[in-house]
């Protein structure tokens, strides 16, 4: 299954029957055909023949749109948009507020609010949010308003230079999904953030339902929460030899988010296997089985479960292979995407086929 001859039915043409879309994000680099992006003719076949819907993987940050206060670079966003709609793939919009510090623009971090601080801030994120908003109208539905909010240290909404002028972490991220619902009156506004089903983010999903019920009490006009799913396999649990799960938290957290009344979204899928040796075909066995029963539990949601996405479809231009704390200490390359780096479908294909399926 090299040279762009791809399983059928595509993996988007399966989460159909099932009510659903199936994507992923892809980057745009202009003179460049060496990444995952739309200039890459092998990997927009890949994306065409499995996706729906494509996501971009950092053309809408902030870093990206705006070199400083008082202007914006739509050039990359505006080629993915144009891409999309000339494929027939619907499109999300990813994020108008990554309300972290470090993934801020340096002139954000350092910007001089003035003698009326709040108005100046009100007066940057509105108007950010309605450029974007508008200039998609029509097109983008769904939006990923808010990704990353929580202070792991504090165990609260994060301080950034917007929330010391307007007041508190809060006040930004309401303001936010006001304006995009004043913008998008039937939109899909998402908040977005990586909590996972492994022990190790108990702490973080109990963060994430702090957020989310603050919403519900301010009546802050979020529909769903964007569960990046970036699985990880970090260390094996030698009862199911793969990675740990804590599967009873997990369902605890999903039925807590429904229950206030959010949609789900998988926005972000890819696994991480660290833990595991190199050999090939028992790695991607066990990649396979660790996502299969990710799935398959997600799945079980389907009554509140919208898009799911993967954050890349070939390992060579996946994120991970690049971010440090999932990188091998052997040095091979991570493993986590439904496709290897010469466009062949792996068994996580096959494992994301069935639980779509099922």
């Amino acid at each position: 299954m090299t040279g762009g001859v791809f399983p059928q039915p595509g993996l988007d043409t399966i989460a159909q029957r099932g009510g659903r879309r199936f994507g992923s994000a892809i980057a745009s680099t202009p003179g460049r055909t060496d990444a995952g992006s739309i200039q890459n003719p092998a990997y927009a076949r890949l994306i065409k023949a499995e996706c729906g819907m494509v996501v971009p993987e950092n053309e809408m940050k902030w870093q990206a749109l705006r070199p400083d206060a008082e202007t914006y670079d739509f050039s990359r966003m505006d080629s993915i948009a144009q891409w999309a709609q000339q494929n027939d793939l619907a499109l999300r919009g990813h994020t108008l507020l990554w309300h972290r510090p470090q993934w801020f623009p340096d002139w954000l971090n350092t910007y001089d609010f003035g003698s009326a601080p709040v108005a100046e801030a009100e007066r940057l994120v509105t108007e950010h949010i309605r450029a974007v908003t508008r200039r998609y109208k029509g097109q983008i539905t769904s939006y990923d308003v808010v990704n990353e909010a929580i202070d792991h240290d504090r165990n609260a909404p994060i301080e950034t230079s917007l929330s010391r002028a307007m007041g508190s972490p809060e006040a930004v991220l309401d303001l936010a999904f006001q304006t995009a619902r004043e913008e998008l009156p039937e939109g899909q506004l998402v908040y977005n953030d990586y909590m996972s089903w492994e022990p190790a983010h108990r702490k973080h999903c109990d963060d994430v339902l702090r957020l989310l019920e603050g919403f519900r009490k301010r009546g802050t006009p979020v529909d769903a929460l964007g569960i990046q799913s970036h699985i990880e396999m970090f260390s094996i649990d030698p009862a199911t030899g793969v990675g740990p799960y804590a599967e009873r938290e997990w369902r605890r957290f999903l039925d807590e988010v429904t229950g206030m009344g959010y949609r789900l979204l998988i926005t972000e899928f890819d696994v991480k296997d660290k833990a595991l040796p190199a050999d090939v075909t028992f790695r991607d066995a066990k990649v396979a089985d660790f996502a299969r029963r990710y799935m398959d539990l997600m799945m079980e949601y389907g009554d509140h479960l919208d898009d799911v996405l993967a954050w890349g479809m070939a390992d060579k231009y996946n994120w991970l292979q690049y971010f440090g704390p999932a990188e091998r200490e052997d040095g091979l390359e991570v493993r986590g995407t439904p496709y290897t780096s010469d466009f062949e479908a792996k068994p996580l294909r096959t494992a994301l086929a069935k639980s779509l399926a099922g």
